[in-house]
């Protein structure tokens, strides 16, 4: 057998243009894919950020244009001043709100989730105020806590207590509107815990019931510790949540009475809107955004520990 030459058997040499390009290629893909949320990211998020944080430098005239720097004159006012106190009303609607929606969102899913006649309507019910807007439930939930025809103060009336004028009393507006914020969000809360739930394996669930287990046992040990994954994420949403309350507030007390529900949200929209303010309320919007991002690391710091993964 002949042999072949050697210029036929010897391997040609690879050219480095195509493997170049490949790897460009392998580069830049990912990042068109990426683009358009990026664009808008960069639309809506990140510039609205950096003009704020540039604006909170300067005086500005009623058209929001800055005028003249004043450097961090804004943050040292925005201390000194009823910001604190705006901080201490929110914090406080954060802890009427948050603890109660998640425990009655997980109640009203575990009585959901059991195999009775009738849960098919249960659940119909207890998600619908996720399809009621804030605007709508706030307007409804006025006439109803209204001191004089309201029906809620008609029903208290027959178990003997008096008239609760809910709305403009400092003691019982902000709950009366935590009341509102919480049923506003039972139907996303009780969503959520209700898909968590059914994907707990039954397995476990037969397992435990052939142990003896009852009820109480099963939610204790396989349940709560197998949904905590969803309960960490709802409760960390609904902090963010409720630090940013407005159409609630604005239509129920517009802030009021005696500032009794005037949370930061709100002071910041009062700030520019209303007294043109615009660097001072921006000012306070970044305050307001550092101290969310504070508190969201110590949720995931301190609350992840508990929450078990799969």
């Amino acid at each position: 057998m002949a042999s072949l030459p050697e210029q036929a058997v010897r391997p040609r040499p690879r050219t480095q243009a195509p493997k170049a390009r490949t790897r460009w290629a392998e580069l830049v893909e990912p990042y068109l894919y990426l683009a358009p949320s990026l664009a808008l990211l960069a639309i809506f998020t990140f510039y609205p950020i950096v003009r704020s944080i540039y604006l909170s430098l300067f005086l500005t005239d009623p058209l929001g244009r800055p005028r003249v720097f004043v450097g961090l004159e804004h943050y040292a006012n925005t201390l000194s001043s009823t910001f604190l106190q705006s901080m201490g009303v929110t914090l406080l609607f954060v802890f009427y709100t948050v603890p109660v929606g998640l425990l009655l969102g997980l109640a009203l899913a575990l009585l959901a989730h059991q195999p009775l006649r009738g849960t098919r309507l249960f659940q119909l019910i207890f998600s619908s105020p996720l399809a009621v807007s804030a605007a709508i439930g706030s307007t409804i939930w006025v006439m109803l806590l209204n001191p004089v025809s309201g029906i809620l103060n008609y029903l208290l009336g027959y178990v003997g207590i008096g008239r609760v004028h809910w709305l403009t009393d400092p003691r019982w507006a902000l709950p009366a509107v935590g009341m509102v914020s919480i049923w506003l969000r039972l139907g996303f809360n009780f969503v959520l815990m209700l898909s968590a739930l059914q994907n707990v394996p039954e397995e476990l669930l037969e397992a435990a019931v052939v142990d003896g287990a009852g009820f109480w046992a099963k939610t204790r040990h396989i349940t709560l510790p197998m949904i905590s994954p969803t309960l960490f994420f709802a409760a960390v949403v609904g902090v963010i949540h409720a630090f940013q309350v407005f159409a609630e507030i604005d239509i129920m007390t517009s802030g009021g009475p005696s500032n009794a529900t005037n949370t930061v949200v709100y002071r910041i929209y009062q700030v520019a809107f209303r007294q043109y303010e615009f660097g001072a309320a921006s000012a306070q919007a970044i305050l307001l955004f550092i101290v969310m991002v504070i508190l969201t690391y110590l949720q995931f710091r301190l609350g992840e520990r508990r929450v078990h993964y799969q």
